[in-house]
């Protein structure tokens, strides 16, 4: 039986472009989906680099008038990795013209174009490409909190912590500025922090933030500190930064609860350090659980036991995951309407960074 065709406009040619022109060409090989990604569009501003990545990852044409391409009536999907500043306009425009819209993080610059991206996609299949969440290891400890493993959480923490800022041969980019980003860290690197957090520990209450830029001149936060009450009762807190030397990519997290605590970090993905304090205290110990065994999360869709996955099946299974609730009519998440709550969590961080003191987090209901 033939699969229906999605036909999809990338708008992006950067490092996201990259990763998720991966996952359209990737996702048929592990995910028994009923679509056929077609590659249609890809979308820039520099027409040569466009044509050189159209080869490389098999792109059927390039345009760099990405107006043009989202009201083609050919183009199903339509796919934001630019700018943080440019997604409201594009994820808009696509949704105007009835596309499927999936948006890379974090969605917005502000709540308030947050929430008109999340009314535009009313109806409308979406997705915000918070990857992480399809770690295998990430995903086995949230089956695990759903299990009552961990049992009422105390402690929640997370870092971010990447060393590039500190590199001073790098010339500036777009992602080291108000005008191209809208943050720094606590948008390029703790929005990953906090989707996580929320959908791991739940919402939070309140939180007390600081923020600090060290390279002279910069109008955005080179990190970002903060201390979160949750919903739960928990305490937890959060922290980001672009000068954490040592540290290539970071994304740890760590949950202490009544019954056990789980620990994860991005730089041994494949691992979930899993400590059961219902057991005898005199066996009682931190172990390193190698996820990927018969009945783990995604065990079924790479590789056997050992033979590791990488930071690309993150996407893959990101968009597998998708295409499998849009084949059964099924809500997807993180959607817009997550991307709006952690956008929420964002701007009461900043908030409090300017005032000092605890800001209320507004839920987004």
């Amino acid at each position: 039986m033939a699969r229906k065709k999605l036909r999809v406009a990338l708008v992006g040619q950067g490092f996201m472009g990259r990763a998720h022109s991966n996952a359209y060409r990737q996702v048929g090989h592990f995910f028994d989906v009923p679509y056929e990604m077609e590659t249609a569009v890809l979308c820039g501003r520099d027409a040569a680099a466009l044509a050189k990545m159209a080869a490389t990852w098999g792109w059927q044409e390039t345009s760099t008038d990405w107006r043009a391409v989202v009201e083609r009536p050919d183009i199903d999907v339509v796919d934001v990795a630019v700018p943080n500043v440019l997604h409201a306009e594009l994820a808009i425009a696509a949704a105007k013209a009835g596309k499927i819209v999936l948006c890379e993080k974090p969605l917005a610059v502000s709540s308030e174009e947050s929430a008109r991206m999340r009314s535009a996609v009313a109806g409308l299949p979406n997705m915000v490409w918070f990857n992480y969440r399809r770690v295998p290891a990430i995903a086995l400890a949230k089956r695990m909190i759903e299990e009552n493993r961990v049992g009422r959480v105390f402690h929640y923490r997370a870092q971010y912590l990447q060393e590039w800022g500190n590199d001073p041969t790098r010339p500036p980019n777009w992602k080291t500025s108000r005008a191209g980003a809208g943050s720094g860290a606590v948008g390029d690197l703790m929005t990953h922090s906090l989707d996580l957090a929320l959908w791991l520990n739940g919402p939070m209450r309140e939180v007390m933030a600081m923020q600090h830029t060290f390279a002279q001149g910069r109008d955005i936060d080179d990190a970002t500190l903060v201390m979160v009450r949750f919903a739960n009762g928990s305490i937890g807190s959060l922290e980001a930064t672009r000068y954490a030397v040592g540290c290539r990519n970071r994304n740890a997290f760590e949950i202490h609860g009544g019954r056990g605590m789980l620990g994860f970090d991005l730089e041994d993905l494949t691992r979930l350090t899993w400590f059961d304090a219902t057991e005898p205290r005199d066996i009682q110990a931190a172990r390193k659980l190698l996820v990927g065994a018969v009945g783990h999360p995604y065990a079924g869709n790479f590789w056997k036991l050992g033979h590791v996955t990488g930071y690309e099946h993150t996407f893959i299974a990101a968009l597998g995951d998708f295409l499998g609730a849009l084949s059964r009519g099924e809500r997807f998440e993180p959607g817009f309407d997550q991307g709006h709550r952690v956008q929420l969590a964002v701007e009461a961080i900043q908030t409090s960074a300017a005032r000092g003191g605890w800001v209320t987090v507004e839920q987004g209901e």
